[in-house]
């Protein structure tokens, strides 16, 4: 009957944990898609591209709401089955709450899993498989970037700049600045210009311009009456190097590894073709290793911050005043959570209290779960 009881309790945690967690994630997921549309109005990506970069984007989100949502959905089962006074029949069958406690610290641990499989695989491997596709996109919707009377420079190290669209679909007079490295640049101007693909590559033909280069303080220029711009070797502004966020985890740690053996040099770090393993970024990579795998432990606290409700009933005079300091110490800690990244840096002994924090905050609240039950005598 034991058994029968924590079953129930237990599906209906990770019952409405689900529902909440994929609930709240889809209506951040939609928002966020929202803004991602600068892809294509802006940076010139097609819709292909935006799909499939903002559906890798849904894994992240759920790392990130998981704290939140694992906290909300056991404070409000543990709540609701206090208020139906159901939790009552746990200790009518002789269910002690210290055992109470136990079980549902030990079914913590599948969140504990769930978080790390999450943090440290899913969301590095979804976003680095998200930005590939930046990375590998051409300017599909490049017309649609362009706007007439507007200095458009959302191309690489290209500026463009025309009046109008005429009724044949042609710029009219059309300006174009392109940097090609710091002292030298090339600037066309053209009184019309064709958008058209050639080879798979885009390309505008200009019609009846001038090109003014300018190389090492030099100053060259021709005229032309019809020439063509390779459009197709300009890539978009977006971001699309690989950043520490999307560098797997055993990169990661080998990484680590390679700079605490004192073996730095970049032979051992081109042989791994590890991305992002330099020692100025080293401090980086600790937070995020530290976010992908400590962050995840304190779900078991969470948890343990929930089941602090079970510790009164709804009839105590108190039991009003105590689940709001419950809520209100889970939400400070949540914040505590987040921002605990923060207190990563390169020194060792810090990292390693921080590293231990999770299993302190276990003891420390276990232990006054003992001491207030042993009060009570439950």
């Amino acid at each position: 009957m034991k058994k029968i009881i924590y079953k129930k309790i237990a599906s209906d945690c990770l019952g409405f944990f689900l529902f909440s967690i994929i609930t709240i994630s889809t209506i951040i997921w939609v928002l966020q898609a929202v803004n991602y549309l600068d892809f294509v109005i802006e940076d010139g990506h097609g819709f292909l591209i935006y799909f499939k970069f903002t559906l890798l984007s849904f894994p992240k989100i759920l790392s990130r709401a998981f704290p939140f949502i694992i906290f909300l959905a056991f404070s409000y089962i543990f709540l609701k089955y206090e208020n139906k006074n159901e939790l009552v029949i746990f200790w009518n069958f002789g269910v002690k709450k210290i055992y109470f406690i136990n079980f549902f610290l030990k079914f913590s641990l599948l969140f504990v899993l769930i978080s790390i499989l999450l943090n440290a695989i899913i969301v590095p491997f979804t976003q680095n498989k998200a930005k590939s596709f930046l990375r590998s996109s051409d300017l599909d919707f490049f017309e649609s970037i362009l706007k007439p009377k507007k200095f458009i420079d959302a191309i690489g190290n290209l500026t463009i700049y025309y009046d109008k669209r005429n009724d044949n679909g042609e710029l009219e007079n059309i300006f174009l600045n392109e940097k090609t490295d710091y002292n030298n640049s090339q600037t066309t101007f053209a009184k019309s210009a064709l958008i058209d693909i050639r080879n798979g590559k885009k390309i505008l033909i200009l019609y009846e311009g001038k090109t003014i280069n300018k190389v090492n303080g030099k100053i060259t220029d021709f005229k032309f009456s019809k020439t063509n711009y390779n459009i197709s070797k300009f890539s978009s502004n977006t971001t699309t190097y690989q950043k520490t966020q999307e560098t797997s985890t055993i990169d990661l740690i080998n990484c680590v590894l390679i700079f605490k053996n004192s073996i730095v040099n970049s032979g051992n770090i081109k042989k791994l073709r590890i991305k992002n393993c330099k020692f100025d970024n080293l401090e980086n990579i600790y937070k995020e290793l530290y976010s992908r795998l400590v962050k995840p432990l304190y779900s078991t606290f969470l948890i343990a911050i929930s089941l602090l409700i079970i510790l009164k009933t709804k009839s105590d005079y108190s039991f009003n005043a105590s689940k709001l300091k419950i809520y209100l110490f889970g939400f400070i800690f949540i914040i505590f959570l987040e921002s605990s990244s923060k207190l990563i840096s390169t020194n060792l002994i810090q990292n390693l209290l921080l590293l231990i924090l999770p299993f302190l905050f276990m003891l420390i609240i276990y232990l006054y779960f003992l001491r207030v039950l042993k009060v009570y005598k439950v």
